[in-house]
């Protein structure tokens, strides 16, 4: 991942079969505290962050936490980021790394604030910042990177 203000960092995603998606992740240069990491629908960074597009979403649904049953399927709530980084591993079984809905060639985004997971304000949606059901109101977005297929080292 790479972004802006220094924030960058490296996710390994694994899946053993039709098992939910492992992602270890490293990410350096955030400001302490919880940020929204989401899974977003285009793998096109021509335009920064911003061309990856919204979350991923093949159900059609409203926005909301990891556990919830509503929920985007790229919705994967909050990481923690202290003074030495951001270190963190996420399982989820709504982002397959093969099949109809892969994430192969779709995006990750790490963003400038906590994720309210689809319970704050909506109250004017496509305003930034009121936009808990869409985007959790989770602020701007601090880096981002292709998801790709690599050669497993293990």
């Amino acid at each position: 991942m790479t972004g802006t203000a220094g924030v960058s960092g490296v996710l390994k995603m694994s899946q053993d079969g039709t098992g939910p998606t492992k992602i270890v992740g490293s990410i350096t240069g955030l400001a302490a505290g919880k940020h929204g990491l989401h899974i977003h629908e285009f793998g096109d960074t021509t335009n920064g962050c911003m061309s990856t597009g919204p979350h991923f979403n093949p159900n059609k649904m409203d926005h909301g936490a990891p556990t919830d049953a509503v929920r985007h399927a790229g919705d994967l709530g909050n990481v923690v980021a202290t003074a030495s980084g951001c270190e963190f591993t996420i399982e989820d079984a709504q982002i397959p790394l093969d099949g109809a809905n892969s994430i192969i060639g779709r995006a990750v985004v790490i963003h400038e604030l906590e994720d309210d997971l689809g319970k704050g304000d909506s109250s004017e949606i496509g305003t930034q910042g009121k936009t808990s059901k869409t985007t959790g109101n989770a602020g701007a977005r601090l880096a981002c990177g292709i998801i790709g297929k690599g050669v497993s080292s293990s």
